[in-house]
């Protein structure tokens, strides 16, 4: 991985406390549990650190439910007690997915706190340079029209990350092109690959589009940088946890797992649907496809996704779209692959019908016509959980998807 041969130097305690995985905040932390008495038996159960447990626990919580990551807010970063407190609860996070011993958790832990970041650095204009520097070995500033950067509060909730992205009339950047190279695989979108791109003299210009600005295309790249580096720095302080440690931190690290394992049991639940379970937008989607109608981008991919939460065999999606006029064994293989291994999430009711992939009008389904049932997701697990009451309470065929009791989906409002 290209790597810059020098930090920027940094001395903005703000900044530490905001993005305490740098290694240029290493030093501040130190001194500050020097100053402050913060030695690991006051990180674990000291009072002086209850309120950086208590931000951890959020944090935490946060990277296994939240898909935009750990929340932007935390404490006031204007006073000292704030700063300590958020960046104390980071490193009291990072124990905790260390003392669990589970590679996904810190994987996904680091994802969140990644994500995180980025959500900051799109709107921190004094910082997102000298953290660019911090990550990136080639980097280049051009000044763009005048920046109305500055006028977004980074201390704000995160908000719409599409209304974060979209351009803000700042600098234009151009990165190292060996930067880009390694960076981009990770990252999904037309935008993100080489031949989209100007590349001008070992150069990657990242243009401000009108929906995507340059300074946010830079944080996204940066994002994918920092998570790797939470990762690494995770599973190398895995490590030096002992059994004593591990002990003392069994009350977080179990709340972190039940989370884990309700999540999963769900993923389990719809692993086990059967076609008869699928909702209407699936099943049509798969036999035009199979009947050699040309069904549009937006209903593979999301055929795909449906394929991918359902852990259906990568051979079984390939297959279904050997009927499509334009198949190519070799591209759809990668294309189901990339979804699989990236995991894609299936879109909802709204955008199946703004992207004409739903099939269904008002009458035609009763479960689909039940007002809370905005995902195709919730159609399976509603389905799914009729038939096994149905036949908890009788031996008797299960009857069709199509019309569970209303009363019965009702129970289904959840989020897919």
């Amino acid at each position: 991985m290209p790597v810059p041969r020098s930090l920027p130097e940094l001395d903005d305690e703000v900044t530490f406390a905001r993005y305490p995985f740098l290694p240029q905040a290493s030093g501040w932390i130190r001194s500050m549990a020097v100053e402050h008495a913060i030695d690991l038996d006051e990180l674990l159960d000291g009072s002086w650190m209850e309120k950086a447990r208590s931000r951890a626990r959020i944090r935490l919580i946060d990277s296994i439910q939240s898909k935009e990551g750990v929340e932007v807010v935390g404490g006031d970063l204007f006073t000292e007690e704030g700063r300590i407190i958020e960046a104390f609860s980071f490193y009291y996070a990072r124990l905790v997915v260390c003392a669990s011993e589970d590679e996904r958790l810190i994987a996904r832990w680091a994802q969140a706190e990644a994500a995180r970041a980025e959500q900051i650095l799109i709107k921190d204009t004094k910082n997102l340079e000298l953290i660019a520097r911090t990550y990136i070995s080639e980097i280049e500033r051009k000044e763009g029209k005048g920046s109305r950067q500055a006028a977004m509060s980074i201390g704000s909730g995160a908000g719409d990350m599409r209304a974060l992205r979209q351009s803000q009339s700042g600098p234009v950047w151009n990165i190292g092109l060996s930067d880009f190279i390694e960076i981009c695989p990770k990252i999904t979108g037309a935008r993100w690959r080489l031949p989209n791109c100007d590349v001008h003299q070992g150069w990657v210009a990242l243009f401000d589009e009108q929906t995507y600005g340059s300074s946010a295309k830079l944080a996204r790249l940066l994002r994918e940088r920092i998570k790797q580096g939470v990762e690494q720095d995770a599973l190398e302080k895995m490590a030096e946890i002992t059994t004593d440690l591990a002990i003392r931190l069994a009350e977080p690290v179990g709340m972190v797992r039940n989370l884990m394992s309700n999540q999963a049991s769900e993923a389990i639940a719809l692993v086990g649907a059967d076609e008869s379970d699928w909702p209407p937008c699936m099943r049509k989607a798969a036999s035009d496809l199979a009947s050699g109608v040309n069904l549009n981008h937006f209903g593979r991919v999301f055929l795909a996704s449906m394929s991918a939460v359902l852990a259906l065999p990568k051979e079984s999606c390939v297959n279904s779209f050997r009927g499509a006029p334009d198949f190519n064994e070799s591209t759809t293989s990668y294309q189901v692959d990339h979804v699989y291994q990236h995991g894609y999430t299936p879109s909802g009711c709204g955008k199946l019908k703004v992207n004409h992939n739903c099939p269904v009008l008002p009458g035609d389904d009763r479960l689909c016509d039940q007002p809370w049932l905005d995902h195709p997701l919730k159609y399976i697990r509603a389905t799914q959980r009729w038939k096994a009451r149905t036949q908890s309470t009788q031996p008797a065929p299960a009857p069709t998807p199509a019309a569970p009791p209303e009363q019965e989906a009702q129970a289904q409002e959840e989020k897919p």
